[in-house]
């Protein structure tokens, strides 16, 4: 078995590890006797509805699912009580509005006797919003696609969002008017802070808040599982407790330089880099800018084999998750006739790693805990004997 497949399989253990489905039920098993009403906003949002589904039983009365496009499942659509919206994401267009009519009419109008459960991962800033009188549509996709290109981290960016909104910056919690609530959330974003997961959605509200808020999966959670899996195949891979942060290419020479220079076997890395987009810019996002920056450190005789990819199975506005490059990943896109220094100056890391055949697809993958950076060395002598990867 090659050190693709190892990271594949790697990174499909932490996939597997903090999914939303799994993270809920276990939360929710023998939660009460209902009956209750969920919100599941964001991303991830289809997985925790089903997990939702496995825990509450026929305690569970209604249902409210907002997600990205593509990401509903069909499972879902098929069941009584459950209403399924799919909105804008990265930036937010009409249906985000829609959407945010929606909750914000079923919070007002809900019945006493039910008990709200909201599930919220990334996504939820873009994909549902109410916004403050004054503001506009216009004025937060511009928002958005400016922060966005100008490489803002999630926390600041978040912070913009909220400020024109009646939903975000702990907007449902004023709308709950102090009655209880549980709210879980898989969280993209530093600390785990509630008022930053969905720029705040679920965030504390002035006045009275009797919100319970527990995190069911991060990217530390995920960064566990792939040790503890490299583990189980005799490889010694390390991650370390701080975040990765900052712009890209600097976090690639980072890796690179420790993975080349550690003794272990290899390194696992949780974070999210930023980039600072040109105008015009190709196909790519974080993930693939930082693989391909990886990819252009490696030099000839480099026995060392990088994964850039989303946790949540996309990487910027792209449906790839991110890419696995080497030492011969600039060669091969050359082969395949990208020329590798323009796509790299004009942000079009996709097509220079599609030619050199270095993407990762996953399709949507029931979490989203930030982005995973994997390495390992082909001398590591434990690469065999592993299963069929799930992650193609």
């Amino acid at each position: 078995m090659g050190a693709r497949h190892t990271l594949l399989e790697l990174f499909d253990a932490a996939l597997q590890g903090v999914d939303g489905r799994a993270g809920v039920r276990r939360q929710l098993i023998g939660f009460g006797d209902g009956p209750n009403v969920v919100f599941a906003i964001g991303k991830a949002a289809s997985a925790m509805a089903l997990g939702a589904l496995d825990g509450l039983g026929t305690s569970l009365e209604q249902m409210l699912v907002i997600t990205k496009d593509g990401h509903a499942d069909p499972a879902l659509a098929r069941l009584p009580g459950v209403t399924i919206l799919q909105s804008g994401h990265p930036v937010p267009d009409e249906r985000s509005l829609s959407a945010g009519a929606e909750l914000e009419s079923r919070l007002r109008n809900l019945r006493s006797s039910l008990f709200p459960i909201f599930l919220i991962s990334g996504g939820s800033s873009s994909l549902v919003e109410a916004l403050q009188d004054g503001h506009t549509l216009e004025q937060l996709r511009e928002l958005n696609e400016r922060g966005l290109a100008a490489g803002w981290n999630i926390a600041r960016l978040n912070a913009e969002r909220s400020r024109l909104s009646r939903l975000k910056g702990g907007g449902v919690a004023r709308l709950l008017g102090g009655r209880d609530a549980l709210a879980l959330f898989i969280s993209d974003v530093p600390h785990d802070d509630p008022a930053i997961i969905g720029s705040g959605l679920l965030g504390p509200g002035a006045g009275e808040d009797r919100i319970t808020r527990r995190v069911v999966a991060n990217v530390d959670m995920a960064t566990r599982f792939v040790r503890d899996a490299a583990l189980a195949r005799g490889l010694d891979v390390r991650t370390r407790f701080a975040r990765f942060a900052g712009e890209a290419a600097d976090v690639a020479a980072d890796f690179v330089a420790e993975l080349r220079g550690c003794e272990a076997d290899g390194l696992v890395w949780g974070g999210e880099s930023t980039v600072k987009l040109s105008d015009p810019h190709g196909r790519g996002g974080r993930n693939s800018h930082l693989a391909l920056a990886a990819a252009r450190l490696l030099r000839a005789g480099d026995n060392l084999t990088v994964l850039a990819c989303g946790t949540d199975g996309t990487d910027g506005p792209t449906d790839d998750a991110g890419a696995i490059v080497d030492s011969g990943t600039v060669e091969r896109a050359e082969l395949g006739g990208c020329d590798v220094e323009r796509a790299w100056r004009e942000f079009d890391s996709g097509a220079a790693l599609e030619a050199a055949g270095d993407l990762v697809h996953t399709g949507p993958t029931g979490t989203n805990v930030g982005d995973l950076l994997i390495g390992i060395k082909h001398s590591a002598q434990s690469l065999r004997g592993l299963g069929p990867s799930r992650v193609l």
